[in-house]
């Protein structure tokens, strides 16, 4: 396909690290102060060159193709801001990343516009939402990391990976972490896991060197869409531990590439189990990475994106001079393209 000038939010850092890796070239607005959706390439992500930090206003200058909002903000506050009147006709995406809340069914998507569309990160994602009969598409996760990288799991301990779990405690399960803690060697990383005796905020590029010391990744996010963690931990290929909530339960294999279940006490004996048995921890890590390789490598999120981008940047423009909806069914019937 052709080289399309995109504009996106940086919103979800390490989602937005294997997108900018599509064949294209990437626009991504700062403001001072770096406030949340401007931090541009951010500090802690090694991004290819082609992806470009513009001042927000100077935005509307840019010669683009495509849009791609991420959050309500992006959308009806963002967009007015900083896009001009012609951008704003742009063909368009919404990328939802989350489940929705409060609500976790009947919850209306913040997006009701027939003329964007409206991409969902999992089937899980797509199902639980209220989605105004849109049309929809799944395009499923991938990860951009060192591929020299590789499970060790020298240290007999799990790790749990999150940001601000404090914040969001029972959704990312901060109790049932803190209860685990108290049974079987745990630690953790991410933003503000310094305050839980964690290891704090480490930078995504040596975050996964220091995951793959560690015997096995532990997930106990009740509610949410597919935790990033999981598929960098399987990429790399290390066991792990979750509860049967999200999308998980098609990702996981009791007992093949991990132990899943919505028992915390029989997670906890597999923890202890994977502690004590190195050679079992390398065995289910070699299936996650090969669970991972077909499912979630970038080749596929790549070809998935790209013919996402294609239709969308192909849509006729009724008389209004929006995009009119696309004819091909598949919009709402397929997981991927």
């Amino acid at each position: 396909m052709r080289r399309l000038r995109i504009l996106c939010w940086h919103i979800h850092g390490s989602y937005l690290n294997a997108l900018v890796r599509t064949p294209h070239d990437w626009y991504l607005p700062i403001r001072d102060g770096r406030p949340e959706g401007y931090v541009g390439r951010g500090t802690t992500f090694d991004m290819p060159a082609s992806v470009y930090e513009v001042p927000y206003d100077e935005v509307k200058d840019l010669d683009l193709d495509l849009i791609i909002y991420q959050t309500p903000k992006n959308l009806h506050q963002d967009a007015v801001e900083i896009l001009s009147p012609e951008q704003r006709r742009l063909p368009a995406i919404y990328l939802e990343h989350s489940t929705p809340k409060p609500d976790a069914s009947r919850q209306c998507h913040p997006l009701d516009d027939p003329n964007v569309l409206l991409v969902h990160v999992t089937a899980y994602n797509r199902l639980m939402w209220d989605n105004h009969g849109l049309e929809t598409r799944v395009i499923e996760h991938s990860v951009a990391i060192d591929p020299s990288v590789s499970y060790l799991g020298t240290r007999p301990v799990g790790i749990t990976v999150a940001n601000g779990m404090q914040g969001r405690p029972r959704i990312a399960g901060l109790d049932i972490f803190l209860y685990a803690r108290e049974l079987v060697p745990l630690t953790m990383a991410g933003m503000g896991t310094g305050e839980l005796a964690g290891y704090g905020d480490v930078p995504y590029r040596h975050l996964h060197r220091l995951v793959a010391e560690h015997r096995f990744l532990f997930s106990p996010m009740r509610y949410t869409s597919l935790p990033l963690a999981v598929v960098e931990a399987m990429t790399i290929g290390m066991p792990v531990v979750a509860l049967a909530t999200t999308a998980l339960p098609g990702v996981i294999e009791h007992g093949v590439n991990g132990y899943i279940s919505c028992d915390v006490e029989e997670l906890i004996d597999g923890m202890r189990e994977l502690i004590a048995r190195p050679e079992l921890a390398a065995r289910l890590g070699a299936n996650a990475r090969k669970t991972a390789a077909e499912r979630f490598g970038l080749d596929r999120f790549i070809a998935d994106w790209n013919a996402v981008f294609t239709e969308v940047t192909g849509r006729c423009i009724n008389s209004s001079g929006r995009n009119s909806p696309h004819p091909i069914s598949g919009w709402t019937s397929g997981v991927g393209p």
